[in-house]
């Protein structure tokens, strides 16, 4: 199960406030705990409001209203997209997170992902079809590399910034071969990834 874990923002976010030295390594160590249990998918901090813009609909008109947005409890400083297997499991990892705003009552907000099987009848195949394409672009994008880019490399990557050691290392004692690994994609330093 996928949630969206989101931090409410407080008065000093949105004044642009950045967080103290001791709050980014604490928070640096809490992601880091994430990423090695495989937990953490993605997460980033935001910029405050007055450099946003929101975009509202009414029928086939669209209206952009800049920021800065009143309601200060109702927008969002950051947030994390975490997998685990439950509800609860995302409820007991966001416990331990350090406070974000230190000194000021705070909040974090959990919420689901819907995922494919959730839609029923309604997601066809070819819905199914599109939505896989995407999700590879939008890995590429998000790994920065080439859009032709073997989806080898980039599990190898992911492996690599988890385990720390790449997975042909790993191998080697259970009768792997050793040596090289590359893909047709080798013109881009980023799309090769080698053992020497």
């Amino acid at each position: 199960m996928r949630f969206m874990v989101m931090v409410k923002a407080t008065k000093d976010s949105e004044a642009g406030v950045m967080p103290n030295e001791k709050l980014l390594a604490d928070m640096g160590k809490f992601n880091e705990e994430m990423v090695k249990a495989g937990v953490m998918l993605a997460g980033e901090g935001l910029h405050p409001s007055p450099k946003g813009a929101r975009v509202r609909f009414s029928g086939a008109q669209r209206t952009v209203v800049d920021g800065p947005f009143a309601q200060t409890k109702e927008l969002i400083a950051g947030f994390w997209m975490i997998q685990v297997k439950s509800k609860q499991e995302a409820i007991d990892w966001i416990k331990r997170c350090p406070n974000p705003f230190p000194g000021v009552d705070s909040e974090i907000e959990i919420r689901q992902v819907f995922e494919a099987e959730d839609f029923g009848a309604e997601f066809t195949p070819s819905c199914a079809s599109r939505r896989r394409a995407c999700a590879r672009r939008s890995r590429r994008r998000n790994e920065m590399l080439p859009p032709d880019t073997d989806d080898r490399v980039i599990r190898a990557r992911r492996h690599i910034r988890q385990v720390g050691s790449p997975p042909w290392r790993q191998m080697r004692g259970m009768g792997c071969s050793s040596g090289a690994v590359t893909t047709s994609t080798a013109a881009s330093p980023a799309a090769s990834v080698s053992t020497e």
